[in-house]
């Protein structure tokens, strides 16, 4: 509901500008790399705790990245270099990890800890100067766009792209699919659902939305690589923490830690993963902002810890742990992004868009609290 508030106020403020088809596209070009690292930070949150540090891992991993591509001693493979960053970033993770989880420091220390130290090594490692330019089929994972066979095959000279369209209309036929399916299990073991009116609504009005959203970047370049990107890990993510064992586990030890553990879950284990996994995505959304940018530069990363942790929270997660969705994330990311643009395109200085974020995340974590305190 909020992201459709924000999204009506900044269309009327703005003219009818933010539902272009190169701002929609931009929504998604400019805060993948955000989307990305709120999946991680959502697991971090769930558990109970906090990660400070994913800026500077993610300005660390697109360093080490950009100097094995660019650096003459190096010139080394894109793809080889994006899973060597991609495994540093899993080794930063344990490394937080570790000291979190079987060392007993507060995650907060931890983290604003590597914040420091990889900020530092970032400026180690490039020098103080921006490495690149990258070759294409690296950059290609920000700024590229998904082919389209389905128009050039046929010969079309159409300037809408089908490809596009035919993957949005299958993802709205999985969405609705996979909605009917859960909603018949639960008529199956007796659990009250929704009237049918109101699921065939729900479905009609997000089929409806993913459709236009598909159109207008289909009037553009069609869906980014990026996109497709965050729409395959959220499915992912959506699967694991819903139909998995580690993903119940992981609720239940930020629900209640020690019922958790006398349960026979082990939950040091569960929050090490978590911030491994924080570590991979981290530099997953490094390598992406590199990427978008064409360069690691010393300065990359700045903010983003902001950003990242204002989408969990803002998407629904607790302070307190043992909540929070994946979809949540993604939605408070796409919120965000949609802040962003919008506030862009009214020409909004910088200073004023970060004091507005941060009401944004005071905002979102005083109705956790304050719903919290009337629950009990």
């Amino acid at each position: 509901l909020a992201l459709v508030i924000v999204i009506v106020i900044f269309q009327v403020t703005t003219n009818g500008k933010l539902l272009g088809s190169l701002n929609v596209t931009n929504v998604f070009l400019q805060n993948g790399y955000i989307v990305l690292m709120a999946l991680g930070m959502l697991l971090v949150i769930v558990v109970g705790h906090i990660d400070l540090s994913v800026g500077s891992v993610a300005a660390f991993t697109g360093a080490v990245a950009a100097v094995l591509m660019v650096d003459a001693a190096w010139k080394m493979d894109p793809l080889l270099a994006g899973i060597i960053a991609l495994a540093i970033g899993g080794l930063i993770g344990a490394w937080h990890g570790f000291w979190i989880a079987y060392m007993g420091i507060p995650s907060f220390i931890a983290t604003l800890s590597g914040m420091l130290l990889f900020r530092g090594l970032t400026l180690f490692m490039l020098q103080g100067q921006p490495v690149g330019p990258f070759p294409e089929s690296f950059r290609a994972i920000a700024s590229g766009f998904i082919p389209d066979p389905i128009a050039n095959g046929g010969g079309g000279g159409t300037s809408v792209h089908v490809t596009s369209l035919v993957l949005a209309a299958a993802l709205v036929a999985l969405l609705v699919f996979s909605d009917w399916r859960a909603r018949r299990e639960q008529v199956k073991y007796g659990f009250a659902v929704s009237p049918t009116f109101v699921f065939l609504i729900r479905n009609a009005l997000l089929g409806a939305s993913i459709m236009y959203l598909a159109w207008l970047m289909a009037n553009y370049n069609g869906l980014p690589v990026v996109l497709v990107l965050m729409l395959v890990l959220t499915g992912a993510y959506i699967f694991v923490t819903n139909r998995t064992v580690v993903g119940r586990r992981l609720y239940a030890v930020g629900g209640n830690a020690k019922a958790a553990m006398l349960s026979g879950v082990n939950s040091k284990r569960l929050v090490f993963l978590a911030f491994v996994n924080m570590g991979v995505l981290a530099a997953l959304g490094g390598l992406v902002f590199a990427a978008r940018l064409n360069s690691a530069t010393p300065k990359a990363g700045n903010g983003f810890e902001l950003d990242v942790i204002a989408s969990v929270f803002v998407g629904g997660a607790s302070a307190y742990g043992g909540v929070g969705t994946v979809f949540g994330a993604v939605i408070g990311a796409l919120f965000l992004g949609v802040l962003n643009i919008g506030m862009g395109i009214m020409s909004i200085g910088i200073d004023y868009q970060q004091a507005i974020k941060a009401l944004v995340l005071l905002g979102a974590v005083y109705f956790d609290v304050s719903s919290k305190r009337k629950g009990s």
